[in-house]
């Protein structure tokens, strides 16, 4: 096996990237204090086709050079809105028709491996600070809990990888349906 060049890659322009359709969902990222972590998620988010992703509380945003400097210029790809308020976004993405889905762990979530997305019907996943998770006022407005089952001693996953793992998750239940 030999590995690919980037010529080879074939990769959109951020232009064509921008004028494709993207997968129903978007990420909303409440009071993320890493700007590393930030630039993380838009790279998942570029490379997985994510609609949007929304900057909400304290969560930094671009232009940054630590985001930057793990987003790897897809901030310029990926759509995204800074929004003051967590709670007030979820609560209009769930007017717009968007289930909503807060990333923890919490009594009576649902597992990762049971996730059945409805086809083609949007989603919000909210991931949270990484500290203290997601609030406990935006878990309450959210449609269910989605908990990645973890099996060592460690009770948590960095949010960048967190985001990866639902994301790839969801885009391909959405590809099977």
């Amino acid at each position: 096996m030999r590995k690919l060049s980037m010529d080879e890659l074939n990769r959109d322009s951020v232009e064509d990237f921008k004028n494709k359709k993207k997968i129903p969902l978007v990420l909303v990222l409440d009071n993320v204090r890493s700007l590393n972590n930030v630039g993380s998620v838009f790279r998942t988010a570029d490379a997985f086709m994510v609609e949007k992703v929304y900057l909400c509380g304290i969560t930094g945003t671009p232009p940054h050079r630590d985001i930057e400097k793990t987003a790897l210029g897809a901030t310029e790809s990926v759509e995204w809105e800074h929004v003051p308020d967590t709670l007030e976004l979820v609560k209009r993405l769930k007017e717009q028709g968007y289930t909503i889905a807060s990333v923890e762990q919490a009594e009576n979530s649902v597992m990762l491996n049971d996730l059945k997305p409805e086809p083609g019907k949007p989603h919000a996943f909210v991931l949270g600070n990484e500290v203290f998770g997601v609030e406990q006022e935006v878990i309450n407005a959210s449609d269910f809990v989605l908990e990645i089952p973890q099996f060592g001693t460690k009770h948590s996953l960095n949010i960048s990888v967190a985001t990866g793992v639902v994301v790839w998750d969801f885009l391909s239940k959405s590809l099977q349906a």
